[in-house]
C-alpha cells in the first residue's frame, strides 16, 4: 500500500470540496481549483471525518504510482486554496531589472529589447524592488511553471553570476581564464 496514497487529505474549515463527474473541485479563500483524476483512481469525500480518501483497484505498477500522485495533487490543491504558493526570484547584474506594466512582467536583462511576459490566469506577480520578483497563486504547478519561464529568460551564468535566479538558489561560480606568465 502506498504510504502517501493511503493517508486521507484533511479538509480545513472554509474549504468546499466536490467530487462528482470524474472531477475534484476545491474552493477556498485563495481561489478555485479543479482536477480530473485518473479513471482508475477512486476519490471519495468522507463528510463525517472531513477528509478526501483516494483508493486504487489493485496492486498493478501503474495503479500504485497513480495512487500517491493523485493524493498529493489533491493535497496540493487544498493547500493552495488555503495558504497559496509563492516563488521568489532575484535579478543579479548591473542594469538588470524588472517592472510591471498592466499585469505583465517586463524584464530588462541585457538584451536589445525588454522581454514582456504575461502570467497565466490565477497567477499574480509582485515586485518588492526592481530586482526582486514574487510570483503567487493557488495552483502550485502554474506558479512553478511561470517562475521557471521567467528564470529561463536569463539563467544565471557561472562566471559573474549575472541573471535571474531563485531566491535560495546557489550558483556555482567558475574561475575565469588565468594567463600564464612567460608563455609565448
Amino acid at each position: 500500500m502506498s504510504r502517501i496514497g493511503k493517508q486521507p487529505v484533511q479538509i480545513p474549515s472554509g474549504v468546499k470540496v466536490q467530487v462528482a463527474d470524474g472531477k475534484v473541485r476545491v474552493e477556498g479563500p485563495k481561489g478555485k481549483l479543479e482536477m480530473s483524476p485518473h479513471p482508475a483512481m477512486a476519490v471519495k469525500l468522507d463528510e463525517k471525518t472531513k477528509a478526501i480518501v483516494v483508493t486504487r483497484p489493485d496492486d498493478e505498477r501503474l495503479n500504485r504510482s497513480l495512487h500517491g500522485l493523485t493524493r498529493s495533487l489533491i493535497a496540493n490543491m487544498v493547500e493552495g486554496v488555503t495558504k497559496g504558493y509563492e516563488k521568489r526570484l532575484k535579478i543579479e547584474g548591473i542594469g538588470y531589472q524588472a517592472r510591471i506594466d498592466k499585469k505583465a512582467l517586463v524584464l530588462t536583462v541585457g538584451y536589445a529589447n525588454a522581454v514582456t511576459m504575461t502570467p497565466p490566469a490565477g497567477v499574480t506577480v509582485e515586485l518588492t524592488d526592481p530586482t526582486s520578483i514574487v510570483i503567487k497563486g493557488a495552483d502550485k504547478q502554474a506558479v512553478g511553471q511561470f517562475a521557471a519561464e521567467v528564470r529561463k529568460v536569463r539563467k544565471p551564468e557561472p562566471y559573474k553570476g549575472k541573471g535571474i535566479r531563485y531566491d535560495n538558489e546557489q550558483v556555482r561560480r567558475k574561475e575565469g581564464k588565468s594567463f600564464a606568465s612567460g608563455a609565448t
